[in-house]
Parts: structure tokens; C-alpha cells; sequence
């Protein structure tokens, strides 16, 4: 009975390691990642690609209304997996900081250094009595004086850099799908075409373009720029049309 209790003390405190030294808030909140729709996010030399399954669970709901990729700077983007509110918390912070940095600087901020900004704020919340974890990852993708970069952060405050990351639901099975297919060469359209198709992999089935969102971040203008429903769709139809082809024969 005295380990049992043990044993919910470890639990509940956020700020008391178990004997193993873990911290089971922060694992937990990696679960609630785990059942947010799945989030990926593309880094080529042309720019990077963020794209999200954006699921409506009604068909009274405005998918309008459904956000899961967000513009932090005119050179950044957020894309989001988990809790939606924690992740508008870590979206407006990116913000601010990413204002300050133009006010006070007169520059833009680095996409590292503001991916460091969240995760330092992330980590407060693994010590800090009386609060929990934000239950969400992020992709942070963007250009850094010409440069594409792309970070993912982590509930324990964490942040890595990678070439193509997924976040979310099905994440082990899109991640496999991405270090299979992924090319350091491909261009822009290319990653596009990467990212879609890998939204779908875990199912077996080609994405529905009405329920994703996607944006880039071109290395030429440096611009965050949403990607149309009517160019999701075009995309989309080209990617299913050789599986047709093939069926055909």
C-alpha cells in the first residue's frame, strides 16, 4: 500500500522524479502529441514544407476554424500536434518574441533562436509546482539568411533539428515513410509532393486535400505563404494518378 502511494506521488508531482528518474507528467503529455493528428514537416534546399492533417470531426464544423499551421514571422511557420489551446499559447509566444526581436534589433529573429525561446519556456513547465506540461510538439520551419531550418520541440523542453520530421499520430509509421523517400536534393514541389504523400502513408491511402493544411517557406522571397485548396487538390490528383495508371494495367 506505502509503494502504491509512493507511487502516485511520482505521478501527480511534476516536480519529483520517480526512483528511475523519470517524470510521468512529461511522459503523459507525450501521449496526449501521440493523439493529435499527425503534423510533418519538410526541409529542401528550395525552402521548407509544412503540412498538416487538419481532420473535421463534424461535417457542421468550419474547417476554417481547425488551425494546425501557423505563421510566427514572415520567415517562420509553426505547424502543431496535441493540445490545440497549448499550442495557440506556444504560437503567440513565438510572436511576441519574434516582434521584440524586430523592434528592439531592428533584424529578424533566427528560426533557432526561437525555436530555443519556446522550448526554454516548455521546460519551465517540467518544474515548476502547481502547472503541467504543455501536451503538444511543434515543427518549426523557416529561413535563416538564406538557409532552410527545421526544428521540432518536444514536452520536455527539448528541441532538434532535422532534414523531414513528423509529430503526431501514426508518427512512427510517417517517420519510416520520410527517411525511405526523403531526398537532400529535391526541390520545393518535390517536398510538397513528399509531405502529402506521407500524411497518407500510415493509412495506406492517398491524403483528402480538404482536410490538410500546408505552407512553405521559399529560400527566395523568404516568405510564409499558405498553399491554396484548389492547389492542394491539383497536387494531390497528380500524386494518385500513377497508382491509377498502374491499376489500369
Amino acid at each position: 500500500m506505502q509503494g502504491q502511494s509512493q507511487q502516485q506521488a511520482y505521478d501527480r508531482g511534476i516536480t519529483i522524479f520517480s526512483p528511475d528518474g523519470r517524470l510521468y507528467q512529461v511522459e503523459y503529455a507525450r501521449e496526449a502529441v501521440k493523439r493529435g493528428t499527425a503534423s510533418v514537416g519538410i526541409r529542401t534546399p528550395d525552402g521548407v514544407v509544412l503540412a498538416a492533417d487538419r481532420q473535421v470531426s463534424s461535417s457542421l464544423m468550419e474547417p476554417s476554424s481547425v488551425e494546425k499551421i501557423h505563421k510566427a514571422d514572415n520567415h517562420v511557420g509553426i505547424a502543431s500536434a496535441g493540445h490545440v489551446a497549448d499550442a495557440r499559447q506556444l504560437v503567440d509566444l513565438a510572436r511576441r518574441r519574434a516582434q521584440g526581436e524586430q523592434l528592439r534589433y531592428g533584424q529578424t529573429i533566427g528560426v533557432e533562436t526561437l525555436t530555443r525561446a519556446v522550448t526554454d519556456h516548455i521546460q519551465e513547465y517540467t518544474q515548476t509546482g502547481g502547472a503541467r506540461p504543455f501536451g503538444v510538439a511543434l515543427l518549426v520551419g523557416g529561413i535563416d539568411d538564406g538557409e532552410p531550418r527545421l526544428f521540432e520541440t518536444d514536452p520536455s523542453g527539448t528541441d532538434y533539428e532535422w532534414q523531414a520530421a513528423a509529430i503526431g499520430s501514426n508518427r512512427n509509421e510517417i517517420q519510416e515513410f520520410l527517411e525511405e523517400n526523403y531526398r537532400p536534393d529535391a526541390d520545393l514541389e518535390s517536398g510538397i509532393e513528399l509531405a502529402l504523400r506521407a500524411l497518407g502513408a500510415a493509412d495506406d491511402e492517398p491524403v483528402d486535400a480538404e482536410n490538410v493544411d500546408l505552407a512553405t517557406i521559399d529560400t527566395d522571397d523568404e516568405t510564409f505563404q499558405t498553399v491554396s485548396q484548389e492547389r492542394l487538390e491539383s497536387i494531390v490528383a497528380e500524386i494518385d494518378q500513377p497508382d491509377a495508371e498502374e491499376s489500369d494495367e
